[in-house]
């Protein structure tokens, strides 16, 4: 039996499978978690076997990826083992302004830290209000309840982007406080290379071109990930968060 199975995997995998790091490793790769430098037991264990388990989820018909910022995550393809689901218009036009946040210069003078509001403010300053409040309801007049409902989708996207490790929160259980991880370039590919970067995301932003529908939709088929649970952990999130 093991001469059987000695013949489809390797020694080196076979040893990071049976590694005690794998099995929850695995399972938040599954569910769409970045790994980033924060995680160094688990980081370690990726650039340790990085081209064993590359080959590992190549049978699940996804890929191992390794950004140029070093975090680790899961891209499925099209025929994937996997399940997933695509991101949401709103959970990537957060992502978009996490990044600027992150290249910004408050990054520094905030120790890092930053809030729901500051998300939602930073959000409004840089994109179209009118357009935001007619992407969450065609019939918006702007009225108070409508800019409510807008913050209420800020506030699940960033849930949404808790889970998969783009951010961490700090202090108290339900706080909103919390930092942006380095994983945000998912949401930054088109900064990486040639102008400064935050005046590139800002123009993204600004021009529009962060928040078309085709755009945005093209993207979280690329950002695509594994939800089963998603919703039910976000309600969970909120009921905590009201209670």
């Amino acid at each position: 039996m093991t001469e059987s199975i000695q013949d489809f995997i390797s020694t080196k995998l076979a040893q990071a499978i049976a590694n005690p790091i794998f099995p929850s490793l695995d399972s938040q790769l599954r569910a769409g978690r970045h790994i980033s430098l924060e995680h160094l037991d688990e980081h370690a264990f990726l650039m340790d076997f990085q081209a064993e388990l590359e080959q590992f989820y190549r049978r699940y018909h996804v890929e191992l990826i390794r950004a140029p910022e070093g975090f680790f995550y899961l891209r499925p393809k099209a025929t994937t083992l996997i399940a997933r689901s695509a991101m949401s218009e709103m959970e990537m036009l957060v992502g978009k302004v996490l990044c600027y946040l992150y290249l910004s210069p408050e990054r520094l003078a905030q120790q890092g830290i930053f809030s729901y509001d500051d998300v939602y403010d930073e959000l409004l300053n840089l994109a179209d209000e009118s357009k935001l409040l007619k992407a969450i309801n065609p019939r918006s007049t702007g009225s108070d309840l409508d800019k409510a409902k807008l913050q209420e989708r800020v506030g699940g996207a960033l849930r949404r982007l808790a889970r998969i490790g783009i951010v961490t929160r700090v202090g108290e259980q339900n706080s909103k406080k919390f930092i942006i991880s380095e994983s945000v370039f998912r949401f930054g590919a088109d900064v990486r290379t040639g102008d400064d970067p935050r005046e590139a995301q800002l123009r993204l932003i600004r021009d529009g071109e962060a928040t078309t529908p085709e755009l945005l939709s093209q993207q979280a088929l690329e950002l695509a990930e594994n939800s089963a649970n998603s919703e039910e952990n976000e309600q969970d999130e909120l009921e905590n968060e009201e209670a």
